[in-house]
């Protein structure tokens, strides 16, 4: 109906014209003193043919009208054949759009061109980074010392942040770095465990650490991945105390005694680029680890999601599948 009524407001003129045409013949006849049955037999066969033209013309413009709904829901890549102009008007509405199609063909091979020459840098910075970084280790290894203790920390988390690229460029690739199969979930947290032990020990951290007694079907770098995340974090924001890992339900639970998040936080931890109270107090964040551990569970069927007091400390949750091999 609104297409109607819309089809009408712009046919006004013509039905105006009309009307006052028939008005102008009959004032005519009226002041030549002739019979109006004359002329009203004529302009009510042109009422009759002008309302069926009228008709015929609202068909074709709601049938064109359902056309341009339907290529409105394509992207431009897949608009291909507009429907047939019926006006000048339209007609160079047409090339309008054409036209701004090629530009946006050009614009969209131009930004994947560039985008696919970043990934490939900053792929092969990532690979290269990792060579003088397992050198640097073991020069350090050779050395007991608290310089040599500080600097393999430091080492440390230059090396989680070379990973965290490498895990950014992955995920923007797409979905063919997965390899899901059943693995053993106290092995995977004792090795990431394991590859922070240096840090609890630096920082006099407790760990309590409940065996889960779970196999699952996951991808086991990507999980490894998240756990690690989450444990650098827990570790990074706790000053005194300790960091627990148990199985809550169906859940991984990984909580701190650390100085927990903000309530207004909390609920933009995960997005892209947030850093929140704590992260402005510490420069060195990104908001970027969080995001990708969100981001990584999603692609494996999983769920994140955070507790936490300020001033107290932070719970992360993680939701494990139920599938089974």
């Amino acid at each position: 109906m609104k297409l109607f009524s819309t089809f009408l407001r712009q046919k006004r003129r013509a039905i105006l014209f009309y009307l006052a045409s028939g008005l102008l013949l009959l004032l005519s006849f009226l002041l030549y003193g002739l019979p109006l049955s004359a002329v009203a037999y004529p302009l009510c066969l042109c009422a009759l043919l002008g309302l069926v033209e009228l008709l015929r013309e609202y068909t074709a413009v709601r049938r064109q009208h359902a056309r341009m709904e339907e290529l409105m829901t394509l992207s431009y890549e897949l608009l291909q054949n507009l429907p047939e102009s019926r006006s000048i008007a339209e007609s160079d509405y047409q090339n309008l759009v054409l036209r701004l199609r090629r530009e946006l063909e050009t614009m969209a091979r131009e930004d994947s061109n560039r985008y696919f020459e970043a990934l490939d840098y900053y792929t092969v910075w990532a690979h290269q980074i990792k060579t003088p970084i397992a050198a640097m280790k073991l020069r350090l290894q050779r050395e007991d010392s608290p310089l040599a203790r500080e600097l393999g920390g430091e080492l440390f988390r230059v090396e989680q942040y070379a990973d965290m690229v490498m895990a950014y460029l992955r995920l923007e690739e797409g979905e063919g770095d997965y390899v899901f199969r059943e693995l053993e979930l106290d092995a995977l947290l004792r090795g990431c465990i394991r590859r922070f032990s240096t840090e609890f020990i630096s920082k006099r951290l407790t760990l309590s650490y409940e065996p889960t007694e779970r196999r699952l079907v996951s991808d086991e770098k990507w999980l490894s991945f998240v756990v690690e995340q989450l444990l650098s974090n827990a570790v990074k924001y706790t000053q005194q105390g300790g960091i627990s890992i148990s199985l809550s339900g169906n859940e991984l639970c990984i909580a701190d005694t650390g100085m927990g998040i903000a309530p207004e936080d909390v609920p933009r931890i995960f997005d892209r680029g947030y850093t929140g109270y704590n992260g402005r107090k510490d420069k060195r964040a990104s908001g970027i680890g969080l995001y990708l551990c969100k981001r990584v569970c999603a692609k494996l069927g999983m769920s994140l999601r955070c507790e936490s007091t300020l001033g107290v400390g932070t719970k992360m949750y993680i939701s494990l599948p139920e599938e089974k091999m």
